[in-house]
C-alpha cells in the first residue's frame, strides 16, 4: 500500500472507500516513526479527521480516481497531507485542523505544494492543479476560481466536505483535457519522476534533516551531484585510512551546486560523528544560512511540543558552517611568527597538557567555497597589520589555511569549492595561489583536481604547468559538476549571459531564442519593472531589486547602492518587513547575492559598465559629479564579473531595467544608457509590453 519514498498511504478511491480506519492509520503511523521519535494523539486525531471527510467527500463524488496520504515534497522538508486524482485532475488538499480563519501563511503554503508539483513533478507539468486549503472550524466562503496559463489554480479555500465538493465539481465542470491530450494513468502520476531543484536555502535545510542530494535534486544534476559527494567521501576517508593529507578541487558550471556539494559533505561527516567544517568568505551567504537552519530547527522543534531557543539552535549550526575568516582567527590563537613561519607559541601554552591537540584544528575536514576568492599575501598581511596588530604576516590566504589544518599529525582532507570567472573584488588570489602555496610547503600532500581545472577560466590555464612536477595528483571526472541546476526553466541560462557579456552577439541570438520557459524583458520605467515582479510571483517565490555596488547613479530611481541590506531580512522575511527583498526598497548588489538565489530578479543596469561598438567602458562615479574611466584590467575584470553574478541570479525569470537617463544631468546623460539599452534589443531582448 504505502511507498515510504514517495507517501505515507496510496489506494484507488474505491479501496480507499472500503478500507476500515484502523486500516489507513496503521501504515501512517508505521511510515511516521520510521521518520519521527515519537507519535503524537494530535497527528493521529488529524488524519482521522481527514480520512472521515475525505470518506463522506469521495463517496458523493464517485469511487474513480486515486489518494495519497503524507505526499512527500522533499525540496520543502514536507509533505502535503492528502493528493486526490480524479480524471486526471490533481486535487492538493492541505487540513487546518479547528483553525477559524484562512491565513496567508497557510495559503502560501498550499500554493507552494501546487507550485512545486507542477514545475518539479514530472507526470504534474501538463495537468490542472487545484491547491485546497480546509480550514474546518473557518467560515464557508465564495471562491474566486482563477487558472494560470500553465494549469495551476490559485489556492481555494474550504471548511467542509461539502464546499471541497463544490471545488471539485466546479472544476471538473469547466476544466477539461483536450481529445488529443494524452494522460498518464494514476499509478505512473504516484510513481512520476520528481526533479527538483531547491534553492541554497531550501537544500541546506534539507540536508540539515537528513534528505540526501538526491532526494532534493532534479535527476540529472541529482546524479551529478551524488557522484560528485562520494567521490569527495571516498577521498576523506582514504586519507583517514591511509593517514595522509588530501587536498581536493571541485569545479562546476554557474549554479551546478557546488556550495551545496560543500554542505552536503559537511552535513554527512557531522552525521558520522567526525567534525567537518563548512567555510565561505561569503558573509552574506553565512549569515543567511545559518538565520535560516537556525529559524527552521526552533520552528521543528516547537512543533513536536519541545522546547528550544534560538540561541541553542544557533551555536548548533555554527558548529559545521563558519566564516573563513573567524576560522582563520582562532587559528592564529597560540601562534607566533618566527623565521617566516607560524608555529606553536610554547609560552602561551605553558601550563596547558596536550599542547599539540589544543594548537591543532578540531576538524580534520575543512570545506572552503568559493576558494578563488581566497586572498593574496598582500591583502591579508594589509589586513592582518590593520585589523589584529600582527604586522609582516607572511602567508598568503590559502597557503596560511593549508599550514593550519597540516598541524593535524595523521590525516586531513581541504575541499576547494571553485567557482570560474567569478572574482569580483580586490585582493583575491584565485586558484593559481592554492597550488603555489602547496608546492612551496606541502610536497606529500596529495592532489585530487577537476578534469576542467586546467581550463582557461580556472587560473588562466597554468593549473596544469604548475603540477606538471608534483608526485600523487589524480584527474577525476566526478569533480566538476557539469549541469546547472539554479533555473529549473532554462539550462542555457549561463551561455546567455556568457555570451552577452563577451558581445557574441549571433551566438547570444542563439541561446536566446531557446529561452523560451525562462522570460526576460527589457524596461526603462523602474515602476513597471517592479510592477512586472510582483504579477509573476507565486505563492512564497521570491523577487527583489539587483544592482552593481558602482551603479551610484541609479539613486535618482530611488534604487541606492550605497543603503546595505540587511541581507537575513532581505532573503527570509515576508513583504510585511521593510527590510525584505520583496518590499522593493532595498537593493542586493553583487556582494550581497553571489551564492544566492531569488525566482525573480530586476537587474537595474547603471552607467558604470556600458556598451559600446568598441566593447564594453568601464567606468567608476566619484562620488561627487564625474564618471571616471576604469583603466586597470583586474578592476575590469571585477565589474564583467559583478554583471556576470546580478544576471545569474533569478531562477525563473527577470527583467533588465537601463534607466532613459536625463539630458539636464551630466551624470546621467542619455548617452550612458542608450547603447546598452539598444544592444539588449539588437541581441533579442523584449521590451516589456505596456
Amino acid at each position: 500500500m504505502a511507498l515510504a519514498s514517495r507517501c505515507f498511504y496510496q489506494a484507488t478511491i474505491d479501496e480507499f472507500l472500503q478500507a476500515s480506519e484502523n486500516d489507513i492509520i496503521s501504515p501512517l503511523s508505521n511510515e511516521h516513526l520510521k521518520m519521527h521519535h515519537a507519535l503524537l494523539v494530535t497527528q493521529i486525531r488529524a488524519w482521522q479527521d481527514e480520512i472521515s471527510l475525505m470518506k463522506e467527500l469521495l463517496h458523493n463524488l464517485g469511487k474513480d480516481g486515486y489518494i495519497c496520504f503524507e505526499y512527500n515534497i522533499p525540496r520543502m522538508g514536507r509533505r502535503i497531507d492528502v493528493v486526490v486524482l480524479i480524471k486526471g485532475i490533481v486535487l492538493v488538499l492541505e487540513f487546518k485542523a479547528f483553525k477559524e480563519d484562512y491565513t496567508e501563511q497557510d495559503i502560501t503554503q498550499v500554493c507552494d505544494y501546487g507550485l512545486d508539483l507542477k514545475n518539479f513533478h514530472e507526470e504534474s507539468h501538463n495537468r490542472f492543479i487545484v491547491p485546497i486549503l480546509v480550514s474546518t472550524s473557518a467560515k464557508g466562503v465564495e471562491n474566486e476560481y482563477k487558472c494560470s496559463e500553465d494549469r495551476l489554480f490559485l489556492p481555494l479555500l474550504a471548511s467542509s466536505s461539502s464546499d471541497v465538493e463544490s471545488i471539485i465539481n466546479y472544476v471538473l465542470d469547466n476544466y477539461s483535457y483536450g481529445e488529443d491530450e494524452i494522460l498518464s494513468n494514476d499509478d505512473s502520476w504516484v510513481l512520476s519522476n520528481y526533479s527538483p531543484t531547491p534553492t541554497i536555502i531550501e537544500a541546506a535545510s534539507s540536508l540539515y534533516l537528513n534528505h540526501s542530494v538526491e532526494d532534493i535534486s532534479r535527476h540529472d544534476s541529482g546524479e551529478n551531484l551524488s557522484k560528485t559527494s562520494a567521490y569527495v567521501t571516498k577521498i576523506i576517508e582514504d586519507s583517514k585510512q591511509y593517514h595522509q593529507k588530501s587536498i581536493c578541487f571541485v569545479t562546476g558550471v554557474p549554479g551546478a551546486g557546488k556550495t551545496l556539494v560543500g554542505l552536503n559533505i559537511a552535513t554527512e561527516q557531522f552525521e558520522k560523528k567526525e567534525i567537518a567544517t563548512y567555510l565561505s568568505g561569503n558573509y552574506p551567504l553565512v549569515e543567511v544560512l545559518t538565520e535560516a537552519l537556525a529559524r527552521d530547527k526552533v520552528a521543528r522543534e516547537r512543533a513536536v511540543g519541545n522546547k528550544f531557543t534560538k540561541a541553542k539552535a544557533t551555536s548548533e549550526v555554527k558548529t559545521f558552517i563558519q566564516m573563513i575568516h573567524h576560522y582563520r582567527d582562532s587559528c592564529l590563537e597560540g601562534s607566533k611568527i618566527e623565521d617566516g613561519r607560524i608555529v606553536m607559541d610554547e609560552d602561551y601554552f605553558e601550563k596547558v597538557e596536550n599542547k599539540d591537540k589544543h594548537y591543532t584544528p578540531i576538524d580534520h575536514v575543512a570545506i572552503f567555497d568559493e576558494s578563488q576568492r581566497a586572498w593574496t599575501r598582500e591583502q591579508l598581511e594589509r589586513f592582518m597589520s590593520q585589523k589584529k596588530g600582527v604586522p609582516g604576516f607572511p602567508f598568503s590566504e590559502p597557503e596560511y589555511l593549508i599550514s593550519c589544518l597540516d598541524r593535524h599529525k595523521d590525516w586531513a582532507v581541504i575541499v576547494c569549492l571553485v567557482g570560474g570567472g567569478q572574482e569580483i573584488n580586490t585582493g583575491e588570489a584565485g586558484i593559481v595561489e592554492w597550488i603555489d602555496s602547496m608546492n612551496r610547503n606541502y610536497p606529500d600532500w596529495h592532489v585530487y583536481i577537476s578534469d576542467q581545472l586546467t581550463e582557461q577560466e580556472y587560473g588562466a590555464g597554468k593549473i596544469e604547468e604548475l603540477l606538471k612536477s608534483r608526485e600523487h595528483v589524480t584527474k577525476e571526472h566526478n569533480l566538476h559538476l557539469a549541469v546547472s541546476m539554479r533555473s529549473f526553466r532554462a539550462e542555457n541560462v549561463s551561455n546567455f549571459v556568457h555570451h552577452l557579456l563577451e558581445i557574441n552577439k549571433d551566438k547570444v541570438r542563439e541561446v536566446q531564442s531557446t529561452l523560451t520557459n525562462y522570460p526576460i524583458f527589457l524596461t526603462r520605467d523602474i515602476d513597471k519593472a517592479k510592477q512586472w515582479l510582483k504579477d509573476k510571483a507565486r505563492g512564497s517565490e521570491r523577487y527583489g531589486i539587483v544592482a552593481s555596488s558602482s551603479g551610484d547613479r541609479l539613486r535618482p530611481e530611488n534604487i541606492i547602492v550605497r543603503l546595505k541590506a540587511n541581507v537575513v531580512h532581505w532573503f527570509l522575511d515576508d513583504d510585511s518587513d521593510v527590510r525584505s527583498s520583496l518590499f522593493l526598497e532595498d537593493v542586493a548588489t553583487e556582494f550581497d547575492v553571489q551564492g544566492l538565489e531569488l525566482d525573480w530578479c530586476c537587474v537595474a543596469w547603471d552607467g558604470d559598465f556600458r556598451y559600446s561598438e568598441d566593447g564594453w567602458k568601464y567606468f567608476q562615479f566619484n562620488g561627487g559629479c564625474k564618471w571616471y574611466n576604469v583603466k586597470k584590467e583586474e578592476r575590469q575584470m571585477y565589474r564583467k564579473n559583478a554583471y556576470r553574478v546580478l544576471l545569474t541570479r533569478a531562477r525563473q525569470g527577470m527583467i533588465i531595467f537601463v534607466p532613459k537617463g536625463d539630458s539636464n544631468d551630466p551624470t546621467r546623460k542619455p548617452e550612458f544608457y542608450d547603447p546598452t539599452y539598444n544592444y539588449l534589443k539588437e541581441i533579442g531582448l523584449k521590451e516589456l509590453p505596456e
